[in-house]
């Protein structure tokens, strides 16, 4: 019955981290037009569960340094004297596809999780006959 808790619980680490990571990707496109505002990053880390499991969790975010793209609206008010201000450096079709991935990798988690959770009340029906 260990090793199917231990299942569970490296796929529980997983869904919290794709969770975590899909919560900077919505914020990174909520923030996409705000001027100024730098892509979010998420990277993982592993997570000693014992002896010998390991899960994954979230390291410290990460602020993107790619160049701000720099936007020309003479009106905005953050317009400098070339009529420019500088935007953000968020990519639509990146967050995106970060948000996809992390939508598969906690589906995966998740069907491990109920997977291992099937097998265990199986074995548990087997053991009260």
């Amino acid at each position: 019955m260990g090793s199917l808790n231990d299942s569970m619980s490296v796929a529980a680490t997983g869904l919290r981290a794709q969770a975590t990571r899909l919560r900077h990707v919505t914020e990174n496109v909520a923030n996409a037009d705000t001027p100024g505002y730098h892509r979010k990053l998420v990277p993982f880390e592993v997570e000693r569960l014992g002896d010998d499991l390991a899960g994954v969790r979230t390291g410290h975010v990460e602020l993107d340094r790619t160049d701000l793209q720099r936007v020309y609206d003479p009106s905005h008010p953050l317009a400098d004297g070339t009529g420019s201000y500088d935007g953000s450096n968020v990519k639509l079709i990146f967050e995106i596809a970060d948000a996809r991935e992390a939508q598969r990798s906690y589906e995966a988690n998740l069907q491990m999780f109920d997977q291992a959770r099937k097998m265990a009340s199986a074995a548990l029906d087997i053991l009260r006959r």
